[in-house]
């Protein structure tokens, strides 16, 4: 199958007082059509990097695409101009973002933040795009869509508002959404009711969904394939429920051992990884994990692991793949 994204050794450095600081390290992922696609990481793994450079939505200054290529459909979206890009912002691939509050204008109505992409992207009357965001408020389970369409962001619930970026986002019917944090401010429960509500959506409509997320759990019951990163670099790829059954990166367990999970033994302590993810602007030599890996040799402290295969579609950047799986708690 021919991949709907293709992200190409893409490299996204910063400009800071101290000098540049690479937050994107030569990072490579695909998105097939209609598939899930998690990308994992703690805060500052470089994981929302990539998802804003597919849309050239990094900053600059102080961001900037160094090198490597997006290729979505085919064509390099690093080598569109700016007209061709508008395009495909919201026409083409949709975007929710972690914070709705902080994404949805506060002064204008949901029915014009809506119909807006609408009209300019499908060409819809100002009738037929109303219409079309009233089916999709029905469809993304907000009732009474009529009045919502009057209301203003700050009239919402948050899970209602994530609702509304999620309609948003489907609006224009794109082949793929990218989902940063979708469920960050919103509590455990809503969590859920989002998360099912995107896979069930995705799956209907044939729409590939790339999901942001620092939870495993997200990953087990969510995602088709899943992207480990850590300090900008995709350290672990492959099928969830290989990558879950048999992690094979230090850092991958360490994930996975730091949360809850209904299949650890009975009284299992949790263990958070030790240390701190590292200061991007001075990273150690070697691999990049090794300050926080207990498995560290002295190969490891001097040279820096490429991307391995160790099964059939599971890949690490690990010299101790092989031994790594045992050290998931059971």
């Amino acid at each position: 199958m021919t991949a709907l994204l293709e992200i190409r050794d893409l490299v996204v450095e910063f400009s800071t007082g101290g000098g540049a600081l690479r937050a994107v390290n030569a990072v490579s992922y695909d998105v097939e059509p209609g598939e899930i696609v998690a990308v994992v990481g703690e805060s500052g793994s470089g994981k929302s990097v990539t998802a804003l450079s597919v849309l050239r939505l990094v900053p600059q200054p102080p961001g900037r695409i160094v090198s490597g290529k997006i290729l979505f459909k085919g064509d390099d979206l690093l080598a569109l101009d700016d007209e061709a890009i508008r395009r495909v912002r919201g026409g083409q691939i949709g975007m929710v973002f972690q914070e709705p509050m902080t994404s949805l204008n506060p002064v204008l109505s949901i029915g014009r933040q809506m119909t807006e992409a609408m009209r300019l992207h499908l060409g819809l009357s100002a009738a037929a795009a109303r219409d079309r965001a009233a089916e999709l408020l029905t469809m993304v389970g907000i009732a009474d869509p009529e009045s919502r369409l009057k209301a203003y962001p700050h009239h919402l619930s948050g899970g209602m508002r994530q609702r509304v970026m999620i309609a948003m986002a489907l609006s224009c019917n794109p082949p793929l959404i990218i989902a940063d944090e979708p469920t960050t401010a919103l509590d455990v429960t809503i969590q859920a009711q989002i998360l099912e509500l995107m896979r069930d959506l995705c799956r209907r409509l044939g729409v590939a969904l790339v999901i942001i997320t620092h939870n495993l759990a997200v990953v087990a019951r969510y995602a088709d394939r899943v992207n480990v990163m850590y300090a900008g670099s995709v350290v672990e790829r492959g099928q969830a429920r290989e990558i879950y059954r048999r992690p094979s990166h230090p850092y991958t367990v360490g994930l996975m051992n730091s949360v809850p999970r209904l299949d650890r033994p009975r009284g299992a302590p949790l263990e958070p990884i030790p240390g701190s993810p590292p200061d991007l602007a001075s990273l150690p030599p070697g691999c990049a994990f090794q300050p926080r890996c207990h498995m560290a040799t002295a190969r490891c402290r001097a040279e820096a692991p490429a991307l391995s295969p160790v099964a059939a579609e599971h890949w690490s950047a690990c010299f101790e793949s092989q031994r790594v799986a045992g050290e998931l708690v059971r």
